[in-house]
């Protein structure tokens, strides 16, 4: 049976969390080259190279990552042993990880996942984002416990993974108020030319605008195209162009990035999806959100 060094393991831990090995050098109050040896001896035990030359710093393969989740486990489950030995008990915490997906609305995401911290148990929420066909893969490596996307895993995926619906909003468009109001007036012929920020092409809620504006042959002036559809929001409350978004989050979107509703688009819906490698969702955070997000987020189709 193959055993591992556990000293070998906290070093390259370390340096991980810490960012470099200079740092970890001065956590640990070790020399470098004791440091690397021992990160090097563990690479050598496990088979697989751990970290990769990224210029002039050290960066996680996908091993290496893999490692750095469970090293992580295991040394805060031995913080959390010292702490009940020595008279302070603590609850043992229930590690959600989750996939957003790049495309998906934060304040959506945001408001999904908000229901996992009104548990009785502690929650301890780890969030990374990606495009969706990587999430999809970590998934079905049990490296994730849920996905959130706003597209189902599509049938050519090579993984089994399973889609269930949270719900779906209607969509709007938004922009500063000064913006807003220059084209609120005459609503949607006006749009024609008009300065609009929009999702990347590869993504559902891009497609459904696109379909939207062509069968009213609108051609709008594209300012820019956005991955993340948090900066797309700061590029509009910047006053730089107009740009759609759910309207289950309509109130978040004033508060947040002080922008003001210019019209709906009918017909127009976005779908938002929990995709998990069990048909039955077990895990009992995902269970929550899942059903709050039904209950209350989404609780009509188009709903505000």
């Amino acid at each position: 049976m193959d055993w591992l060094n556990y000293h070998h393991l906290l070093y390259f831990w370390t340096v991980a969390k810490e960012g470099s090995i200079a740092r970890a050098c001065e956590e640990l109050r070790l020399a470098q080259p004791t440091v690397s040896g021992q990160i090097r001896a563990l690479e050598e035990n496990l088979g697989e190279k751990l970290y990769t030359k990224t210029g002039r710093r050290l960066a996680l393969t996908e091993a290496g990552q893999v490692v750095y989740r469970y090293a992580d486990e295991i040394f805060t489950l031995g913080g959390e042993l010292i702490d009940v030995l020595k008279g302070r008990p603590r609850g043992r915490a229930v590690r959600l990880v989750v996939g957003i997906s790049d495309v998906m609305p934060k304040l959506i995401a945001y408001r999904i996942l908000q229901p996992a911290f009104r548990l009785s148990e502690h929650v301890r929420l780890v969030c990374r984002e990606d495009n969706p066909e990587r999430l999809l893969l970590g998934l079905s490596a049990h490296e994730l416990d849920i996905v959130l996307s706003d597209a189902p895993a599509h049938t050519g995926m090579r993984v089994r993974v399973f889609s269930h619906l949270l719900g779906s909003s209607g969509v709007a468009l938004f922009a500063s108020p000064a913006v807003a109001v220059r084209y609120r007036k005459d609503f949607p012929d006006r749009l024609d030319g008009a300065p609009f920020l929009l999702p990347t092409e590869d993504s559902a809620s891009r497609r459904a605008v696109d379909q939207w504006l062509d069968a009213r042959g609108i051609r709008p002036q594209i300012i820019g195209e956005f991955q993340d559809r948090a900066l797309l929001s700061v590029f509009g409350q910047a006053g730089l162009g107009i740009f759609a978004a759910p309207i289950a989050i309509e109130k978040e979107l004033r508060k947040y990035y002080q922008v003001a509703l210019i019209g709906t688009l009918d017909s127009v819906v976005e779908e938002f999806y929990a995709i998990s490698a069990e048909r039955k969702i077990k895990h009992p955070a995902v269970a929550a959100i899942s059903e709050a997000a039904r209950q209350r987020l989404f609780p009509a189709k188009g709903g505000r």
